[in-house]
């Protein structure tokens, strides 16, 4: 009995190239394509295609996951099936990951495919309208949301590469029919019957079970993934409004924030907390920042580790720091002292930045030039006379009155000669203290570059 899909030549020459050849068309002339090419049937077609419509602007790659004793033999197939095209392959063994090894494999794939993604080429890859619907229940059946729920894109521009998904509107059982009639040759993987992975029971197991009982299921979630991606674009408009209005990628404006809705607010974290990475946080772990930072009690030192980054409240901003400049700030003090001896010009490297030694209308008295000074870090109860100040005063309430950050402070360092304070290194710049030593037409050190900026860049 005859198949009542449509035949590749009838596609082909009303709907599938025409469509194809539009969507090409999009894309810059210059553009070459790196096909993921595994050895399935979905992959072996789409080679196929792509070498009809794009002669001499392809290559292939197949990722070898070294997870079965027969993965390096369909490498060699693949590679053979595109010696046959004159395609050049790639053959990439990959090391997968403990932990959860659908994730894992993807992941794996996805830096192997970066790895030899070249600037001027697309990455292609053969996902079709089931994988398109697996891919929505099984994000549901994990509690995603709107993002989770928008699946894949047909044209998915990422920072660090575009993914092109020709076959998304196209059935498995179209691209079978397709594969044989054009003797398309291709591999079956075990594990796609193996109902221990997540993909593989919902394909052998639920899928016939809610076919069976709503037949247009397949259709269904797909439009369920299209409707979801105009929620996520209308999402995305508001949340670059908020983020406009309350802050910056590294920190937000608490008074602001709080005046948002509910909703936008866990919207907004969670997208703040995301960045660049590939996933968003939990709901869980954007509670648990709202509940122990920024709803915190004024005067707790509260802070939420998640993913490389540390989110910390201070005078009502959320600052989102990285691991290495906020763990810096919780190492103990030294006690020791440092020797340092400087000259006009001098570039000097002290923990709050980088500062030039340069002349001033009032500084430093040039006797202290090439002399051994000393630098040790604050420790605590120090007071600090400021050059043009009235009488001395606790260098802890100078520092709270500049409002330098907490996880920065133990970069403060005096300056000293003689148990005599000379200044302060902040990140804030070089504090001069009231002293025998200060003179007309002396130096200062002077600052070039802080641990502010780092922050900032983290």
């Amino acid at each position: 009995m005859r198949s009542t899909l449509p035949t590749f030549n009838e596609v082909w020459q009303r709907q599938f190239r025409s469509g194809f050849l539009k969507q090409l068309q999009d894309f810059p002339a210059e553009t070459k394509f790196l096909i993921g090419c595994s050895g399935g049937v979905d992959s072996m077609l789409l080679l196929h295609l792509m070498f009809f419509l794009c002669p001499g602007k392809v290559r292939a790659i197949y990722v070898d996951h070294q997870l079965q004793s027969i993965s390096s033999a369909w490498g060699t197939f693949v590679q053979q099936q595109c010696q046959q095209l004159n395609i050049p392959c790639i053959i990439q063994p990959v090391n997968v990951a403990n932990g959860n090894l659908e994730q894992q494999a993807r992941d794996s794939r996805y830096q192997a495919y970066l790895q030899h993604l070249q600037a001027d080429e697309m990455l292609v890859l053969a996902h079709h309208q089931q994988d398109q619907a697996e891919t929505l229940m099984l994000r549901l059946l994990s509690g995603a949301g709107i993002d989770g729920l928008a699946a894949m894109k047909q044209i998915d521009v990422r920072e660090n590469l575009t993914i092109w998904r020709p076959l998304l509107d196209i059935s498995r059982e179209q691209i079978c029919q397709w594969a044989s009639e054009l003797n398309v040759q291709n591999i079956e993987d075990p594990t796609n019957d193996d109902t221990h992975y997540d993909r593989a029971w919902a394909r052998q197991t639920l899928w016939p079970v809610l076919s069976e009982r709503y037949p247009k299921m397949q259709t269904a979630l797909v439009r369920t993934s299209e409707l979801m991606q105009d929620a996520q674009n209308i999402l995305k408009e508001v949340l670059q409004q908020d983020l406009a209005s309350c802050g910056t990628e590294m920190q937000l404006d608490l008074g602001k924030f709080l005046q948002l809705s509910k909703s936008r607010q866990r919207q907004l974290l969670s997208a703040w907390m995301k960045g660049k990475e590939q996933y968003r946080p939990s709901l869980d772990m954007v509670e648990r920042l709202q509940r122990e930072v920024i709803h915190a009690k004024q005067d707790a030192q509260a802070a939420l580790h998640w993913q490389d980054f540390y989110y910390v409240r201070y005078q009502q901003h959320l600052y989102r720091l990285s691991a290495a400049v906020y763990l810096a700030g919780q190492q103990p003090l030294q006690t020791g002292l440092t020797t340092l001896k400087v000259a006009l010009k001098d570039r000097v490297q002290v923990l709050s930045g980088e500062y030039v030694i340069e002349t001033a209308k009032m500084g430093l008295s040039a006797t202290l030039l090439r002399q051994p000074l000393y630098l040790q870090q604050r420790q605590g109860g120090e007071k600090i006379h400021l050059y043009g100040r009235v009488g001395a005063w606790p260098l802890k309430k100078a520092v709270q009155e500049a409002q330098i950050f907490p996880w920065a402070r133990h970069t403060i360092q005096i300056l000293s000669t003689d148990n005599v304070m000379l200044g302060v290194f902040t990140p804030k710049g070089f504090w001069l203290a009231q002293s025998a030593y200060c003179e007309a037409g002396g130096w200062l050190p002077i600052s070039v570059s802080s641990t502010l900026e780092l922050n900032d860049e983290h």
